[in-house]
């Protein structure tokens, strides 16, 4: 089944569970936009996730979210202000949570996601998948690490960049199975994307989602999630083909300053629910290869707080 259909299908189904926008939003009334930090620059996965949401929102939100974007110092210079803004609704964050956390945790930070914010809601995910050029003779995961097993320290794999949750995930992969690779990073899903296609490397371990358009010049071998993606159902999760690795994903997670009042945070979530179940943002979605994710404020701070845990031992061996 196309992405597009499936996600047009699933979206009429939760669409008569959503509450009415007026019913949704009738108690909270904010005075001026919302502004909306993103601490990465325009035009990245993120970025496309911060805009769905201030297109979908429009009709069904009381003011308008404003995208902002505030790059610089691999995020932390937006989530620094953001977590200084107003804590009254008008100022959120939304980030990759997965790669918030990481920085915190391999740099001494001035804020990080679970001590200076409260967590409002996460709207979408972003997993890690393997892939190799369509001409590589890597036809499986086995292929793959039978040739790193034959050669270590000779097979290069590309990544998003140091410290990121794709290095972080590819990393966790080849120390959890005693495996020796080269690491190169590049800046961004798409360089990543364009080095694996023109055979700069020999896999990559980049986003499910940057498979999408590009099947027949990429060959995704295994995805870093508990289960399969609902779309491309014939790539197996590590776990399947038999190896170990790392949990970590990069859940897209909408952020309120540490002192947001709790009625706020509520029909923020709330705002967020009808925000994600909305055709259009279905729609804006599944132009970029995603499905949209919703969880509670209190499901997703548990689900990043055992990201903490698990990543513990590989965020060790990177700084060291």
């Amino acid at each position: 089944m196309e992405r597009r259909e499936f996600l047009k299908i699933t979206g009429a189904a939760s669409a008569g569970l959503a509450l009415s926008g007026t019913a949704a939003f009738a108690e909270w009334k904010p005075r001026r936009p919302v502004n909306v930090i993103l601490p990465y620059k325009a035009g990245g996965g993120t970025d496309s996730y911060a805009r769905a949401v201030a297109s979908a929102g429009d009709g069904l939100f009381p003011v308008p979210f404003v995208v902002v974007n505030k790059p610089g110092s691999s995020g932390m210079t937006g989530a620094t202000e953001a977590a200084r803004g107003r804590a009254d609704g008008t100022t959120v964050m939304l980030t990759s949570a997965g790669s918030f956390l990481l920085t915190s945790l391999l740099r001494d930070t001035d804020v990080t996601p679970l001590d200076s914010f409260r967590i409002v809601a996460q709207i979408g995910k972003l997993t890690t998948s393997l892939m190799v050029p369509a001409s590589s003779p890597y036809q499986s995961l086995d292929d793959l690490v039978a040739d790193i097993k034959a050669r270590p320290g000779e097979v290069r794999w590309a990544h998003t960049g140091n410290g990121g949750f794709h290095h972080v995930a590819g990393q966790g992969f080849l120390d959890s199975n005693e495996l020796d690779a080269v690491g190169v990073p590049f800046k961004g899903g798409s360089a990543t994307r364009a080095a694996l296609i023109g055979e700069q490397v020999d896999f990559a371990m980049i986003g499910i989602q940057q498979a999408a358009g590009f099947e027949n010049e990429l060959r995704p071998l295994a995805l870093n999630s508990d289960k399969r993606d609902a779309f491309m159902t014939d790539v197996p999760t590590f776990s399947e083909a038999g190896f170990e690795a790392v949990d970590v994903s990069s859940p897209i997670v909408l952020f309120a300053p540490k002192d947001t009042p709790d009625d706020v945070v509520a029909r923020l979530e709330a705002a967020m629910k009808e925000i994600t179940e909305s055709q259009a943002f279905i729609d804006a979605m599944a132009e970029r290869g995603n499905t949209p994710v919703f969880l509670p404020g209190a499901e997703a701070e548990a689900n990043l707080k055992a990201m903490k845990d698990n990543v513990q031992s590989i965020i060790g061996a990177l700084k060291s």
